[in-house]
């Protein structure tokens, strides 16, 4: 006889139970704050050993991107460190994302990417603050009270910044932070070492906490969209931007790279800031050639897909790479990562994991470092 249980009352959970019945489960999602998204869950399924579960998630060709579940597969795991994806399907029709999986240890915790939660989060500001060379700065608190945290590293008069969960569901973001801090505080490290002599690095591993122990995808704890705070941001709806963006006015900006993930596109690709009323053509050109380098430097990259530039003047300057390529002159980007994998060197078992986008960060700042070589030749 089964007994099923499924709960989601924990930091960044999100699923509502509709009915349980045998082995089976109909869900839904909570939408983020503002009634206006909802894409996001991560629940944890207890049973019996051995036991094959069916949990039905419903509604979704209402969710906030309907496009992004035709080919998902669902994020599982039994010990929350090694994330595989489950045998999942999705009813067009019906709106309906069907997760099948045998609870071999009759626990499992299921996610749409494998989460990073603020536990993780304080874990990893404590050890990199402690490194050698970093200082650790507060840059204000967001609606719920939790801090902004910011590290700050390098000797060089070149200002970089890095910048991740915007929206917090976006989860693959702060996995590859740990990797970019990972590489930038390992003495040993020669990527690292370089890019500390060379540039100042000033880096927000999580720009949302309140939708990211809350459970959104999304929004902050007022439904703010905080990608699209950054011409005008205010400290009773976000006061997150408003922190990040006064530090960048103190220190500059040279090099920016917003990092978030995309819920559709089934590949890494980047965004630049075409259309800014600042464009020029030798400024848009470094952008090109950095993703060039990228390119090469690593198949888990790519060019052909991605998102439509905008047309000259009409770009959104309420977005972070449009604003920061705007106001500072900087090379601005937005690097997306895929919910799904990277189709051009797919991964049947993990799909884009954690594991690669820690990777991907390295290869980042090796592009940049090359990059950096490129430019001033």
């Amino acid at each position: 006889m089964s007994d099923l249980r499924i709960d989601a009352a924990f930091d960044s959970g999100n699923i509502e139970v509709l009915e349980i019945t045998g082995a089976s489960a109909r869900l839904a999602l909570r939408y983020d704050a503002g009634g206006e998204f909802k894409q996001w869950f991560h629940f944890r399924v207890a049973g019996t050993p051995g036991e094959r579960v069916e949990l039905a998630i419903e509604g979704l060709n209402d969710s906030a991107y309907p496009l992004g579940w035709p080919d998902y597969r669902a994020c599982v795991s039994t010990d929350r460190l090694l994330w595989t994806r489950a045998d999942t399907r999705f009813d067009k029709d019906r709106g309906v994302l069907s997760i099948c999986h045998t609870l071999d240890r009759g626990l499992a915790w299921f996610a749409y990417f494998a989460p990073y939660s603020m536990e993780q989060h304080h874990d990893l500001v404590a050890q990199m603050a402690a490194a050698e060379g970093v200082t650790y700065r507060c840059l204000g608190s967001s609606l719920d009270g939790q801090p902004i945290d910011s590290l700050e590293l390098g000797d060089g008069d070149f200002t970089v910044w890095l910048y991740a969960r915007q929206h917090p569901g976006e989860s693959m973001a702060e996995w590859w932070m740990e990797g970019a801090l990972e590489c930038l505080t390992d003495p040993a490290d020669p990527v690292g070492r370089a890019l500390r002599r060379r540039c100042r690095f000033i880096i927000v591993p999580n720009c949302n906490p309140d939708g990211s122990r809350r459970g959104y995808l999304r929004t902050n704890a007022a439904g703010a969209n905080l990608n699209r705070e950054w011409a005008d941001p205010s400290p009773e709806r976000s006061p997150e931007v408003l922190a990040i963006r006064n530090r960048m006015d103190e220190t500059g900006v040279d090099f920016a790279m917003d990092v978030h993930g995309d819920e559709a596109i089934a590949a890494n690709f980047l965004a630049g800031f075409e259309g800014i009323p600042g464009w020029t053509d030798a400024l848009g050109e470094k952008f090109y050639s950095y993703q060039r380098i990228l390119a090469r430097r690593t198949p888990d990259f790519q060019t052909e897909l991605g998102y439509v530039k905008a047309a000259p003047g009409a770009a959104n300057l309420a977005m972070s790479t449009n604003q920061v390529a705007q106001r500072f002159g900087a090379v601005a980007m937005t690097l997306e990562m895929p919910f799904k994998d990277h189709a051009p060197l797919a991964d049947p078992l993990q799909g884009w994991s954690p594991e690669r986008s820690k990777l991907l960060a390295r290869d980042c700042l090796a592009a940049l470092l090359e990059w950096l070589d490129h430019r001033s030749a």
